[in-house]
């Protein structure tokens, strides 16, 4: 990767919505140029997927939660089990394995209160766990998805 491919990769994070010719013409490249450029981003998972940025708030979804999940099973097939289960759940945002006193971390969205306790029933339905403890967020007070490159 080179200085170009940084700034369009930076250009992007921002508005990944811009057409080749924009992108070329704050890169100061050609057209074609970017394209493949990009194209070879996209091919080296660098650019992994171009998306917008939703309100949650404008569209219903007024509660972000984080679980906390403990569990006392390691195995594969569990774990398979539980990817499963968060996989067929779209209100869980992020799925990460910790390390420490935590085993895995969830971010999820709700409309209300009532509304995360029934995802809260679908998940604990499909899978079992030690220990599901969660703490709701009052404010957000930075979010972002832009790397510092």
């Amino acid at each position: 990767m080179d200085k170009k491919d940084l700034e369009i990769l930076r250009i992007m994070q921002r508005n990944a919505g811009l057409s080749m010719n924009e992108l070329a013409e704050r890169c100061a490249l050609s057209k074609t140029a970017v394209w493949r450029r990009v194209r070879e981003l996209e091919k080296q998972r660098v650019i992994r997927e171009r998306v917008s940025v939703l309100d949650p708030e404008a569209l219903g979804f007024g509660l972000m939660i984080f679980a906390f999940v403990r569990t006392n099973q390691h195995s594969d097939s569990w774990f398979s089990q539980f990817q499963r289960a968060v996989e067929s759940i779209p209100e869980i945002l992020e799925f990460h394995r910790t390390s420490g006193d935590i085993d895995y971390l969830l971010r999820i969205v709700a409309r209300d209160m009532h509304h995360y306790d029934e995802i809260y029933k679908r998940l604990i339905r499909k899978v079992d766990f030690a220990d599901i403890s969660s703490t709701f967020v009052m404010e957000t007070v930075k979010s972002g998805s832009a790397l510092p490159i």
